[in-house]
């Protein structure tokens, strides 16, 4: 389906958040001023927008421990992504949830998680949810191919078809589980049909062109709207960085990354196959511009806020329903 100049700028816009964020990210690490673990999102930047470019506000998702790209994407506030990374009390959890646990309920997303494959089984209670009240909600939940292998993603898998429940389950397939070689570590040459085996629609598609991604994006989850259940995309894109910042990455050549730099480009390629008559070099060069500013705006604002107080060790440790 062919995308107008709005929605075109809306996903580029994102995709240059998500990449300015993320290389200001490893710079700003070097420092020692952000605590924590972070896993950078550079390289993929096509799978999530392409993803919520379908959803809204009110749909859910679920995330990984790599979950920046997944929370511009969604539309969190960049501000409160910083300070929140930064460990400050204006972040999007007050500080207390870091890179990896960072989640707003307000935009649907339902949080990163340090639990490899966590995000399906918690993605699949939104989902149940939506279906019960009716609301033609949907919800998807993103997976390494390293997570694909755990046994709770089969069984929310599994679960969905049998419930019948409007999620969509997307493995994001960067050839690593950490260390691991995906070759090496799932025991199928393809995602997308184990996850088929299950009763599902899937299908694998390359997970560095956004116009790929978010066409088999749209058939999924109009498909969850309209009753059809769940469906599961594989998306294929290598992760420049390292698993995680400080990740000697033993396990490929600096000459394998600079090749994935130069030939899978998510932006680059978005450049090339966009409609030149609807949206101009001169407009995504601006957009570039507009998002290296937000980015260094956000990095101020964090640096200068406050960390949070002492009494809020207190707070947020029960809910009342």
């Amino acid at each position: 389906m062919a995308l107008n100049k709005s929605a075109l700028l809306s996903a580029y816009r994102k995709m240059s958040e998500i990449r300015e964020f993320e290389d200001r990210l490893h710079e700003e690490n070097a420092t020692g001023d952000i605590p924590g673990f972070i896993h950078l999102y550079s390289g993929q930047e096509a799978i999530a927008v392409g993803v919520c470019e379908n959803l809204n506000d009110t749909d859910y998702i679920g995330s990984t421990h790599r979950g920046h790209g997944h929370c511009i994407a969604k539309g969190c506030d960049l501000d409160g992504m910083m300070a929140e990374i930064f460990g400050k009390n204006d972040g999007l959890c007050h500080g207390k949830g870091g890179s990896m646990h960072i989640a707003d309920l307000s935009v649907g997303m339902l949080g990163a998680n340090a639990i490899v494959g966590g995000a399906p089984s918690l993605a699949i209670g939104a989902a149940l949810s939506a279906k019960t009240l009716g609301n033609g909600g949907v919800a998807a939940s993103f997976t390494g191919d390293g997570g694909s292998n755990q046994g709770t993603v089969f069984e929310a898998m599994n679960m969905a078809v049998v419930l019948e429940l409007p999620i969509v389950f997307v493995i994001e397939n960067n050839g690593f589980g950490e260390a691991t070689g995906r070759d090496y570590a799932v025991g199928t040459p393809s995602i997308a049909g184990r996850a088929a085996s299950f009763g599902m629609p899937a299908t694998t598609v390359d997970g560095t062109d956004f116009f790929e991604v978010h066409e088999a994006a749209r058939e999924a989850v109009e498909r969850a709207r309209r009753g059809g259940g769940p469906s599961t995309i594989e998306a294929v894109a290598h992760r420049w960085h390292g698993h995680f910042e400080g990740d000697a990455q033993l396990y490929r050549t600096a000459d394998q990354v600079a090749e994935l730099r130069r030939t899978q480009d998510p932006l680059v390629k978005f450049r090339a196959k966009v409609d030149g008559k609807k949206v101009t070099a001169k407009e995504l060069d601006a957009i570039d511009a507009e998002a290296r500013e937000r980015v260094d705006v956000a990095v101020t604002k964090a640096r200068a806020a406050e960390y949070p107080p002492l009494t809020n060790l207190l707070t947020d440790v029960y809910v009342s329903y």
